[in-house]
């Protein structure tokens, strides 16, 4: 089976930028296997007449929680440790394993009508995410939270990641981290042992760090040393790692998750609303290090829209460093798609031979997109995820003239409002 995009207007890779020209995209199974030459042998059997749209990688959120979306407006204008402790955590606690199913669902909805096409999950009944994500299409790395003291193989969080990656090995859209969930949350004892793991097994880390000033202080008195060298003194750094926030991290720290190749996912939307601050992009882009954006969770960004981010993004660090230039949107958008791929260390993020077929395609009819003097500055400062048109996933349609072909959203609604009331939310 063949996909033909034709002539297209496609942001495509050019060295450290983008470059944006008319194309023919030839996708033969779930690959990318021509641009402008048609593969020998290619029959189309699905034809996008692209005239009138703009062709993009699928956008990647390098860091949420999917089974969130319930908890959106929940928890609003808290401190962090209200926010987490007295408000998310009674709720989590209350939720059965087919809510995160179904709130999984709801979220995936959300990506998907705004380009998002792959997400890096660390839930909470990881089995029933990886149902959802089969369900809906989307591609996913999932990393089950895990939190303990103890040097304890037979760890029960452990134990369903392990499951779940063996139950899903027959689905390439889906792969497997280890979530240990945070420094504050997580022992020495129990981090070694997961580094441990992680060695034996191949598997990459997903973890969070330095995400407020309250757990640097903490760590500071209690142990002597940053999040960033107590994660790395107890070997989390020996494997593949993506650490989420990074927004208290020192010179010293920024050197270390260089050295070790630590990819950093920044949160904009979420550090900002739970009175965070921000996290120091432009020094980590300058340290070396691999800079990544997602979105975090419903509960505390309140949106899954990775172009919220991005505008985001670009625009934040230009007012905290005083210069239009420190974060360019070729940068952001590499962040994106790009950078993100490197980091989960998947064969997407950029629309080229070989690649996974992980495309967004934007109306440029729409008038935020009207008129286009510039592609990439016009995803980052003008585009809103409402100009979403299609989105091909794997080489498959899952979105095709904004009409969703893989989910029904009026059983997911009806899903949430029913898991809402029962949680005493308001739905």
């Amino acid at each position: 089976m063949g996909l033909l995009i034709r002539n297209v207007l496609a942001v495509l890779p050019a060295g450290q930028a983008h470059a944006v020209a008319r194309h023919d995209l030839y996708v033969e199974g779930n690959q990318i296997a021509g641009i402008d030459e048609e593969p020998q042998g290619f029959v189309a059997t699905q034809t996008i007449d692209g005239t009138r749209r703009l062709a993009i990688p699928g956008l990647v959120n390098a860091h949420t929680h999917t089974y969130m979306s319930m908890m959106r407006n929940a928890a609003d204008d808290l401190a962090f440790t209200d926010w987490l402790f007295g408000t998310v955590v009674p709720i989590e606690d209350r939720l059965e394993p087919e809510d995160a199913y179904w709130g999984a669902l709801l979220t995936q909805v959300e990506m998907i009508r705004t380009g998002t096409t792959c997400f890096n999950d660390m839930p909470m009944f990881v089995d029933q995410i990886a149902r959802a994500t089969r369900e809906s299409g989307m591609r996913a790395v999932l990393a089950r939270g895990l939190q303990g003291d103890a040097y304890d193989r037979d760890d029960f969080r452990l134990a369903q990641t392990m499951a779940a990656r063996r139950e899903n090995a027959d689905c390439s859209r889906l792969t497997f981290r280890l979530g240990p969930h945070a420094p504050y949350t997580c022992g020495p004892n129990y981090l070694r042992m997961i580094a441990d793991v992680a060695r034996e097994e191949g598997m990459g880390i997903h973890i969070h760090i330095a995400e407020s000033q309250d757990e640097s202080d903490n760590m500071l008195r209690d142990h002597g040393c940053t999040p960033v060298e107590y994660v790395r003194d107890a070997g989390i750094f020996e494997a593949p790692t993506i650490a989420a926030h990074c927004i208290r991290v020192s010179e010293s720290d920024r050197a270390i998750l260089a050295q070790h190749g630590v990819s950093v996912v920044t949160n904009p939307a979420s550090n900002m609303k739970l009175g965070n601050g921000f996290a120091p992009v432009p020094e980590m882009m300058a340290a070396g290090i691999n800079v990544c954006l997602g979105t975090d969770g419903a509960a505390s960004n309140n949106a899954q829209n990775m172009f919220r981010e991005m505008g985001l993004l670009a625009l934040i660090h230009k007012g905290t460093h005083d210069t239009p230039q420190c974060v360019s949107a070729d940068e952001v958008l590499s962040m994106a798609t790009r950078n993100a791929a490197t980091a989960l260390g998947l064969p997407i993020g950029s629309i080229e031979v070989g690649k996974k077929a992980d495309i967004t395609l934007l109306d440029l009819d729409a008038p935020s997109l009207t008129p286009l003097n510039n592609a990439v500055a016009a995803l980052c400062y003008s585009a809103s995820g409402s100009e979403v048109s299609d989105v091909i996933i794997d080489g498959r349609i899952v979105l095709r003239n904004r009409e969703l072909l893989t989910v029904d959203e009026e059983r997911v609604r009806f899903e949430i409002a029913r898991i809402c009331a029962r949680l005493g939310l308001q739905g």
